[in-house]
C-alpha cells in the first residue's frame, strides 16, 4: 500500500506517479473532497474520479477515516500559534494525533480495507498533504502496518 496527497503534483504527474506505484485503487480518506485553488481543481472529487476511472484506478471514499470539522479546526489553531500554513505544514500537532487516534481511528475497523486490496498492484491512501508526517493518512498507514501487517510507501512529488 502506498499513500499520497496532492499537494505538490499537478493532474498530470500525480496521475504518474499512480500509474508508476502500479496503483490499482485509490481510498480518499478526506473528509471534503475539495480543494481551494485552481492548480488542485484537478482534485477535487468529481473530476478526481473521472481522471482515476480514465486511468483504470477504482475509486472508494471512506469519510469514516476522515478526521471531523473539530479536528481539523484543532490542527488548524496549532498551526497558526506555530505560523505555518496548511502546505507548509510539516507534522501534526500531538493533540490532533492523539484525538484523532482515539476518537476515529480506534472506532475503525480496517479489516474491510485490508480485505479489499488488490491481488495485483496496489492501494493508495489520499489526502492533500504533501508529506504524510503532516497528514492523518500516516496515523492510518500507520496502524494499517502495526496490526494488519501491511507494508506501506508514501509517494512525494518528485
Amino acid at each position: 500500500m502506498v499513500t499520497i496527497g496532492v499537494y505538490g503534483f499537478d493532474g498530470e504527474s500525480f496521475l504518474r506517479r499512480l500509474r508508476h506505484a502500479d496503483v490499482r485503487l485509490l481510498l480518499d480518506v478526506r473528509q471534503r473532497r475539495g480543494v481551494r485553488g485552481p492548480e488542485y481543481a484537478w482534485a477535487n472529487s468529481r473530476r478526481l474520479q473521472a481522471a482515476l476511472a480514465h486511468a483504470r484506478i477504482a475509486y472508494e471514499h471512506h469519510l469514516e477515516l476522515a478526521p471531523t470539522t473539530e479536528l481539523r479546526r484543532l490542527q488548524y489553531a496549532e498551526d497558526d500559534r506555530q505560523g505555518v500554513g496548511k502546505r507548509s505544514r510539516r507534522e501534526l500537532a500531538a493533540e490532533y494525533a492523539r484525538r484523532y487516534t482515539s476518537e476515529i481511528l480506534d472506532g475503525a475497523d480496517l479489516t474491510p480495507i485490508v480485505s479489499e486490496l488488490p491481488d495485483s498492484g496496489t492501494a493508495a491512501l489520499l489526502c492533500v498533504e504533501r508529506d504524510p508526517e503532516a497528514c492523518h493518512r500516516s496515523l492510518i498507514a500507520q496502524r494499517l502496518t502495526e496490526r494488519h501487517h501491511v507494508t506501506i510507501e508514501h509517494l512525494r512529488p518528485l
